[in-house]
C-alpha cells in the first residue's frame, strides 16, 4: 500500500473526466423531469461499488479471456481519445439506448460506472497503485453524489455555455491523459 498525492490527483482527474458528471447534468435534470426523485444516496453507492469490483475482479477477467493490462490499457487509450473527441468537438459517437426510468440501472450503470470508467480504471491501474485509485474513485463518487443532490441549484448556477466550457476543458485534458497512457503502454506490447 503506497499513498501517492500525484497518483491520486492525476486519478481523480481522470475519472473526474472519464464520468463527466458536469457533462451529464442535462441527461440528470431530464430524467429528474421525466421521473421525478433521483435516489442520489443508492446511485452513489452501486456506482462505487461496481468501480471498486472492476478495479479487484477486472485484471481476472482479462485473465480468463487472455488479455493483458497493456493491451486493454492501448485500447483504453482509444476509448478515452474518442470520448475525448465527444467532449471536444460536441459529437457524439456512441449512443445509449433511452432510460425507462431514472433508477440505479440509467444512472448509476452506464451513466456513471459505464464502458469508459471501466475501460479507465483497469487503464490506470497498470500505472498506479490500487489504493489511490480507490481513493480517487471515492472523491469521485462523492462528487457525483453533490451533483446529483444539487442538480438543480447547478443547472440555475451554471449557464449551457458554462457547462459546454466545462465540457471541452475537460475533454482536452482527457485528450492529453489518452496520449500519455498510449505511449506509456504500447511498449509493452512488443516486450
Amino acid at each position: 500500500m503506497e499513498l501517492n498525492f500525484r497518483e491520486i490527483v492525476t486519478a481523480t482527474m481522470v475519472l473526474f473526466a472519464v464520468i463527466d458528471i458536469v457533462g451529464s447534468i442535462p441527461i440528470i435534470i431530464n430524467l429528474r423531469a421525466k421521473f421525478g426523485h433521483i435516489q442520489s444516496e443508492k446511485a452513489s453507492l452501486v456506482s462505487a461499488g461496481i468501480m471498486i469490483a472492476f478495479l479487484f475482479v477486472g485484471d481476472e477477467i482479462l485473465k480468463l479471456i487472455g488479455i493483458d493490462v497493456n493491451s486493454f490499457a492501448v485500447a483504453g487509450s482509444f476509448v478515452l481519445f474518442f470520448l475525448a473527441l465527444e467532449m471536444i468537438l460536441g459529437i457524439r459517437l456512441y449512443r445509449d439506448e433511452e432510460a425507462s426510468s431514472a433508477s440505479i440501472v440509467p444512472i448509476a450503470f452506464p451513466l456513471i460506472a459505464g464502458a469508459g470508467t471501466m475501460t479507465t480504471i483497469l487503464s490506470i491501474k497498470a500505472e498506479f497503485h490500487s489504493i489511490n485509485i480507490i481513493i480517487a474513485i471515492l472523491l469521485n463518487v462523492l462528487l457525483v453524489y453533490l451533483v446529483l443532490k444539487s442538480s438543480a441549484k447547478i443547472e440555475k448556477m451554471l449557464t449551457k455555455n458554462g457547462l459546454s466550457i466545462i465540457r471541452k476543458v475537460f475533454g482536452v485534458v482527457l485528450l492529453a491523459i489518452a496520449v500519455k497512457l498510449f505511449a506509456a503502454n504500447v511498449k509493452g506490447l512488443f516486450v
